[in-house]
């Protein structure tokens, strides 16, 4: 079976406060866009992992599609082993959500895969365990996100009829240093109302991240 994983854009990202286990509370509007990785899992009693495209770097047993597959078969004993095969095209580092997009793609794929009949609230508990952003790409539909990702809450923006333009500079921001540069604090006006009128958003739709990874790296301003 063959599922694409697809990318995300933030429409505003506040970061309000840093929690007591670590994550960071934020708030923002998620939208899936077009642009997509490509991810096949066969079964096959001989388990194997390849990667083409992109460079994916780090230890292969940190990657999310990996981790899935390990949820699962804690919960779920004697799966069958799987040939899987990740096309990366999304960028990482420049804010996409392609990794967290994969992981939460390997477990609807597995799901239907292994018959195993999870709906979307079990698959968002597994996909929290993952990462922050995983949750989103199980319903994979506008969204405005709270708590540390895990809180979704549906949302009318649609971007229908636009054009997007995404630059890639080649610049890697990992998630560290986004939010190492921060200083979360209260919005000073409600997402869900600047989200309504779209001659706000040039101005009001603040991303937190913006001010310290301008500074590091100004070519992105």
């Amino acid at each position: 079976m063959i599922t694409f994983p697809n990318a995300k854009i933030n429409l505003g990202l506040h970061i309000t406060q840093k929690r007591k286990d670590g994550y960071h509370e934020i708030e923002s509007c998620m939208v899936p866009i077009p642009l997509c990785d490509a991810l096949e899992m066969i079964l096959d009693k001989k388990p194997s992992w390849n990667v083409t495209g992109l460079e994916v770097p780090g230890d292969p047993k940190d990657n999310l599609i990996l981790k899935a597959e390990k949820l699962l078969k804690k919960d779920f004993q004697g799966l069958p082993s799987l040939q899987i095969h990740l096309h990366k095209h999304i960028p990482m580092g420049a804010g996409l959500g392609g990794g967290s997009a994969d992981g939460a793609f390997a477990l609807k794929l597995m799901n239907n895969l292994f018959d195993l009949h999870l709906d979307d609230f079990f698959l968002e508990e597994y996909a929290a365990e993952l990462g922050s952003d995983c949750p989103f790409f199980i319903e994979n539909t506008p969204k405005i996100i709270r708590g540390r990702g895990e809180i979704l809450d549906p949302c009318s923006v649609s971007l229908q009829g636009s054009h997007l333009v995404l630059i890639h500079p080649g610049i890697h921001v990992g998630t560290k240093e986004a939010y190492a540069g921060v200083v979360p604090q209260a919005p000073k006006n409600k997402l869900e109302t600047i989200l309504a009128d779209r001659s706000r958003w040039k101005e009001e739709l603040i991303n937190d991240f913006e001010p310290s990874v301008f500074q590091a790296h100004p070519e992105l301003a």
